[in-house]
């Protein structure tokens, strides 16, 4: 877990159906900090549950002692799952280049995910599809669990998943949907550099999941491209593993840098079109990958301060 505790609020889009005595507004009546509506009062509701002042008023109305009983919203626990994208481009950078460190970032964001999840009283899970392609599926569960997850388990994780991996983990989700009810958040994190057609999206958000892209992408490499023509420079392929050279003119490190910055805009229209609010990281660096979080609470509790206005 974070060694200094560090975490951002989990602010769902939709009310969730997940466990009992959590922190978070729950779809379901219950006890809980949020009204849900009024009803006439019953044998055997609890006093303190009556609204005196509605009460007051629709005595008035009727000149008959009338009672008004409060209805809330039950505080319950999310469920919260990471399905992380271990491609071998993933791994590109080793350590000791300046350039985002991609595992490191995504540690840390687990972390940060994790935490997060445990100080709403949540259970975290987590898929990726390294080793054979085959699922490596925790299923959500409390902190002292996932914690052995987080500093074991993970650390000898391979970066061989094949280039589909997001669509089949998408497709895994679907199959255990039972142990995720509607409102659960579903963290993808991935550099996107392979994207999961629409359509996969889609079918995530038809269970009602709350479904968060994090996207991990070197500023320099990825999200643009620095202006090293006419010097011979390195060429991975990193899905196939050969190393080559290669030497740019200027014309074609600008074409580069243009399409790259172009990609990364089209990448974020799309996840936009669909309704998905991702996390943009571009440093491994635990404050930083904090305030893209923290970020990412004011845009959605802006979003839905807007939409409570226009109804």
């Amino acid at each position: 877990m974070s060694r200094d505790g560090v975490s951002f609020p989990l602010v769902p889009r939709h009310r969730l159906l997940g466990l009992a005595f959590g922190t978070m507004h729950s779809a379901r009546r219950g006890l809980g900090s949020d009204i849900a509506g009024t009803r006439p009062y019953r044998p055997g509701d609890d006093v303190s549950a009556i609204d005196w002042a509605a009460s007051a008023r629709l005595s008035a109305a009727t000149d008959r002692d009338e009672f008004v009983v409060r209805e809330r919203f039950a505080d319950e626990a999310p469920r919260v799952v990471a399905l992380c994208d271990r491609r071998p481009g993933m791994a590109l950078y080793p350590e000791g280049l300046p350039w985002l460190r991609k595992p490191d970032a995504m540690h840390v964001a687990l972390d940060l995910i994790a935490t997060s999840a445990f100080r709403a009283r949540g259970l975290f899970g987590y898929l990726d599809l390294a080793g054979s392609g085959e699922p490596f599926w925790q299923p959500p569960r409390s902190e002292a669990q996932a914690e052995l997850l987080l500093e074991d388990e993970l650390v000898g994780r391979p970066w061989d998943a094949p280039p589909d991996n997001l669509g089949k983990g998408f497709e895994f989700f679907k199959l255990s949907r039972l142990t995720l009810p509607p409102g659960s958040f579903v963290f993808v994190l991935s550099d996107f550099l392979v994207v999961p057609r629409a359509d996969a999206w889609v079918s995530l958000l038809e269970h009602r999941w709350d479904v968060v892209p994090v996207l991990i992408q070197d500023p320099t490499w990825e999200q643009s491209f620095p202006p090293v023509w006419g010097v011979t420079v390195p060429v991975v392929d990193a899905e196939r593993g050969s190393v080559g050279t290669m030497r740019l003119t200027r014309r074609r490190a600008r074409e580069l840098q243009e399409l790259r910055e172009r990609r990364l805009v089209r990448l974020l229209d799309d996840f936009a079109n669909l309704g998905l609010e991702p996390v943009v990281l571009a440093s491994a660096d635990p404050e930083a990958i904090l305030q893209a979080f923290l970020g990412w609470v004011d845009r959605r509790l802006y979003m839905i301060q807007s939409w409570r206005q226009s109804a």
